[in-house]
């Protein structure tokens, strides 16, 4: 791997661990810095950076990280709809029912800490993790690398939107949990109409927490059944 791909791996990595933030001013030096890679290599990501629109160049500013915009909210909503309705449905037909077994098990498994560690930041990083892969998981199903890299690079704006417009809670955490068990009883079922209808309903409140247009999380004792749906 070239010194550029591997400091572009470092800057997506300091992307979601929150070291560096939506709408961010850096200099070129900055990252060099901050990511721990010669300024070269530094200077041959941006390009990239640019493309995928995650960054902007700004005379005598700097680097800006991309922000929350309306604008970038409702675009990267609408491909991540298109993308992941069409990787669903494939991941119905064709996932074993071991992979959904264990889709299904890691669920439970984070359902289960958030309620009962909601205080332990590692519980809720887990729960994250196991809702971001999730829907990795269906993408990747398609073994499409064009797909995919074009689903990581949207993924990567998404979640510097929430991670700027949505406090991280259990409560919030829970009800991403939520919205996924109908998602996964119906693939559980081979029902492809009932999980596109699960995953629509997930992927519009996702969307309406990153506009803060949502109502409030319901409360964290809420027990989770399965089936549950969430409410418009």
């Amino acid at each position: 791997m070239t010194l550029r791909a591997q400091a572009y791996d470092a800057f997506t990595r300091h992307v979601l661990e929150r070291r560096i933030v939506a709408g961010q001013f850096v200099t070129q030096r900055d990252l060099a810095t901050l990511v721990g890679f010669p300024l070269g290599a530094i200077r041959e990501m941006i390009p990239r950076l640019e493309a995928e629109g995650l960054v902007r160049a700004l005379a005598q500013r700097g680097l800006q990280i991309i922000g929350a915009e309306p604008r970038l909210i409702h675009d990267a909503f609408s491909l991540r709809d298109l993308i992941e309705r069409e990787a669903l449905q494939h991941y119905v037909q064709t996932a074993s029912d071991a992979a959904i077994a264990q889709q299904v098990a890691a669920l439970e498994e984070v359902e289960t800490a958030v309620r009962t560690s909601a205080d332990a930041p590692a519980k809720l990083a887990r729960a994250q993790a196991v809702d971001w892969g999730f829907h990795d998981a269906l993408i990747d199903s398609m073994g499409n690398a064009l797909i995919s890299n074009l689903h990581r690079v949207n993924a990567i704006r998404i979640r510097i939107i929430m991670y700027d417009r949505v406090t991280l809670t259990p409560e919030s955490v829970a009800l991403a949990l939520r919205e996924h068990r109908p998602i996964l009883m119906a693939i559980q079922a081979r029902d492809a109409p009932a999980a596109l209808d699960a995953l629509g309903r997930h992927l519009a409140s996702a969307r309406r927490r990153a506009l803060g247009l949502d109502a409030k999380p319901p409360p964290l004792h809420h027990t989770l059944h399965r089936g549950d749906r969430v409410a418009d």
